[in-house]
C-alpha cells in the first residue's frame, strides 16, 4: 500500500468499538505487533531488502523483529512509523493512540502522562509523533463537489492570549487560518426549520500562515482547495486575486455586523471558537506557538473524522505505519517542522 493511501483503504485492520474491545485485540506485543505487520504489508510479508514474499523467522524475545528467510536479514516493524526507534513497547504505543483518537476533548500531556505511567519527557515525545501522523500525505483539496451544492468558507483568526508576567495585552499570538467545506441537508417534509439553512461543516483545514498578505492568503487557498470551487471569504484586499486563480469567489464587508458574518461565514467562526475552547479547556492554553500546528492538526483529524469516532484509532496508526516523526532534539530545539499541507503534497 502506498504511503498516500487513503484511510478508508485499512479494511482490512480490525478497530476496537470499546475498551473491552481493545483488551481483547491487543492483550500484549505479539498482539500489537501482528497488527502492525498487517498495518505495513496487508497482503504478506514482503521482505525491503531482496523483495522476497512469505512468512518471516520470527523471535519470541522480539517480536516487532522480522527476518526474512531467503536473505536472513531483519526488519523492524516500526520502522517507518511514527514510533521508529522509540524504547517503548508497542503496547504504550497502542494504549496511547487509543486515549488519543477516541478521548472527544483529547488528552493533555499530564493526564497522558498519568493514564500510561510514563515521564512527561515520553509523554509529550509520543503525543507529539502521533499528532505527526494524523496529517495523510497527499490529501486532496476540499469543495471540489460542486454538483453536492459545496462551497468554502475561509477566515483567519489569531491563537494566544495574555500571558501572565508579561503585562496587558496579547502575547505570542499567531495568526491561523482556516477553510472549511459547508455543505447543505435537504430539508425533510415537516421538519422545523433547520438552523442555518440547514449548513453544516464537511472537511476542514487550519494552518499558521506568516501575515495576512496576499501570497500567504491565497497561497494558503491554492493549497487547500480545489481550483474552481465557491469560495467565500471577507473583504481582506489579499484575496482579491482569487478570481484570476479559478476559483468563484465571492467576498463579503462584515463592517463589524454579526448578522452578516452569521449569514455568509457561519461556519468558519465557529469553527475558530470552538478550536479556541478546545485549546483553552484541554490544554489550558498552555500551547507554544513552534508546537501549534501540532495542534491544529490534531484538531483538525479530530474534526474531520467526528462523525466515525472508533475508525479514528485505525486512521491514525494506518496513517502512522507510513510516515516519520519528530525526535527528542528536533521536538526540543524547535528544528521538526509539523506537518502541513505543503509538506504532504509531492
Amino acid at each position: 500500500m502506498p504511503p498516500h493511501a487513503d484511510v478508508l483503504q485499512w479494511e482490512h485492520l480490525p478497530f476496537p468499538k470499546s475498551l473491552r474491545d481493545f483488551q481483547r485485540l491487543f492483550p500484549n506485543e505479539d498482539a500489537c505487533a501482528r497488527w502492525l505487520e498487517g498495518a505495513k504489508w496487508p497482503k504478506g510479508f514482503v521482505c525491503p531488502h531482496c523483495e522476497e514474499r512469505g512468512e518471516p523467522f520470527r523471535m519470541a524475545t522480539r517480536t516487532s523483529v522480522l527476518t526474512c528467510r531467503k536473505c536472513r536479514k531483519q526488519t523492524s516493524l516500526t520502522v517507518g512509523t511514527v514510533m521508529a526507534r522509540t524504547h517503548s513497547p508497542l503496547t504504550t504505543w497502542f494504549w496511547g493512540a487509543y486515549l488519543v483518537a477516541t478521548m472527544t476533548p483529547g488528552i493533555s500531556t499530564v493526564q497522558f502522562q498519568r493514564q500510561l505511567d510514563l515521564t512527561r519527557e515520553t509523554a509529550f515525545q509520543i503525543l507529539h509523533k502521533l499528532r505527526a501522523g494524523m496529517v495523510r500525505q497527499n490529501r486532496d483539496r476540499i469543495g471540489g463537489n460542486l454538483g453536492r451544492g459545496d462551497h468554502v468558507e475561509v477566515d483567519e483568526t489569531y491563537i494566544g492570549g495574555a500571558v501572565r508576567g508579561q503585562g496587558r495585552g496579547p502575547q505570542d499570538q499567531t495568526l491561523v487560518m482556516a477553510a472549511v467545506e459547508v455543505r447543505t441537508r435537504p430539508a425533510k417534509k415537516g421538519d422545523k426549520p433547520m438552523r442555518r439553512g440547514g449548513r453544516y461543516a464537511g472537511r476542514l483545514r487550519l494552518e499558521i500562515i506568516p501575515n495576512r498578505g496576499a501570497r500567504a492568503l491565497t497561497g494558503f487557498v491554492e493549497q487547500a482547495v480545489e481550483p474552481g470551487a465557491m469560495v467565500i471569504t471577507d473583504g481582506a484586499p489579499g484575496y482579491a486575486t482569487l478570481a484570476k486563480l479559478g476559483y468563484q469567489h465571492l467576498p463579503v464587508v462584515e463592517g463589524n455586523d454579526p448578522d452578516v458574518a452569521e449569514e455568509y461565514l457561519p461556519i468558519v467562526h465557529l469553527v475558530f471558537s470552538n478550536l479556541k475552547a478546545w485549546l483553552q479547556g484541554t490544554h489550558h492554553g498552555r500551547v507554544s506557538p513552534k508546537h501549534l500546528q501540532a495542534y491544529l492538526n490534531e484538531f483538525v483529524f479530530r474534526f474531520n473524522r467526528r462523525f466515525y469516532p472508533f475508525n479514528s484509532f485505525r486512521s491514525l496508526l494506518g496513517i502512522g505505519a507510513n510516515g516519520e516523526a519528530p525526535t527528542y532534539d528536533g521536538l526540543y530545539e524547535g528544528t521538526w517542522k509539523h506537518p502541513t499541507m505543503a509538506s504532504h503534497h509531492g
